[in-house]
């Protein structure tokens, strides 16, 4: 299985490669056009055109797959399918935040097996193929393996996130407050980000309340491939949502039960300074 999907993974890199060379090209220019998108999310030219890169490419190259991209949805149908979000962090991109990434990953019969997270305005890049472990560097000849960490308790983990106002329109603003305070340290990294540190081991904990499949798709074999634990809030494996989260593993179902929606939690949860152990 280690060697099966080799060739689509070094297609992946190639598609990253065209899109670092657009998005680089277009970072911080003086002429990006952007614009609202109707869910009130914001567009640029390189979102486009990363996505039209990667299409015109995949015709090619694998006519016979299925495509779901974040610009302009699905096109083709069969067990092979490439997920796309031509530019994760879109908001930092058009900011001039360099905190954004181009996702890539190859599903097949509904299980992502291949991806490439591919952030050049931080010289970073990820990749993972089912039984063939998690890697950063620039490239497939340089990349170093990496893995989770081995943090055993929530009251030593490191939690990152995206924002506060999803937890609570999701029902679950003061599970996820109280997760903040039991946490030891924690971090809005944001976005892909998040997930790339937990796959490094840097961070321990990943998760967000709301996401797409094209958000998550490429996140999943990087985590797992890593030895991490990659779920939806309600805990199915798998970028199928509600929300994701993702762990070392060992924190995984104390998580869970932190966050589902039966956890008692006390009041004003999001606002109470103090600092709990959770030590189960």
């Amino acid at each position: 299985m280690a060697d099966y999907f080799v060739d689509d993974l070094r297609l992946a890199h190639m598609l990253a490669d065209a899109a670092d060379k657009i998005t680089m090209e277009r970072f911080r220019s003086r002429d990006l056009s952007v614009s609202q998108k109707p869910d009130a999310t914001v567009v640029s030219d390189a979102d486009q055109k990363v996505e039209n890169s990667i299409r015109r490419t995949l015709s090619t190259a694998r006519p016979r797959d299925a495509f779901h991209g974040e610009e302009y949805g699905d096109s083709g149908w069969g067990p092979r399918r490439w997920v796309v979000d031509p530019i994760d962090g879109t908001a930092n991109f058009v900011r001039g935040v360099p905190v954004w990434g181009t996702l890539i990953a190859l599903m097949v019969e509904g299980d992502a097996v291949v991806s490439v997270v591919s952030a050049p305005g931080l010289s970073r890049r990820w990749w993972a193929h089912r039984g063939g472990g998690a890697y950063t560097g620039k490239g497939l000849l340089g990349g170093k393996r990496i893995a989770v960490s081995t943090t055993p308790k929530i009251s030593q983990a490191f939690l990152s996130y995206s924002s506060l106002s999803g937890w609570v329109e999701s029902g679950r603003g003061r599970q996820f407050g109280d997760f903040l305070r039991f946490a030891e340290r924690t971090r809005a990294f944001g976005d892909f980000w998040s997930y790339m540190l937990v796959a490094e081991g840097a961070v321990d904990v990943a998760c967000e309340p709301e996401l797409a499949l094209h958000d998550m798709a490429a996140l999943v074999p990087i985590v797992t491939e890593a030895g991490g634990k990659f779920t939806s809030l309600d805990g199915v494996p798998g970028p199928v949502g509600p929300g994701a989260l993702a762990t070392n593993g060992l924190l995984h179902d104390e998580v869970l039960d932190l966050l589902s929606l039966d956890a008692e939690t006390g009041e004003d949860s999001l606002i109470i300074p103090r600092r709990a152990t959770f030590d189960r």
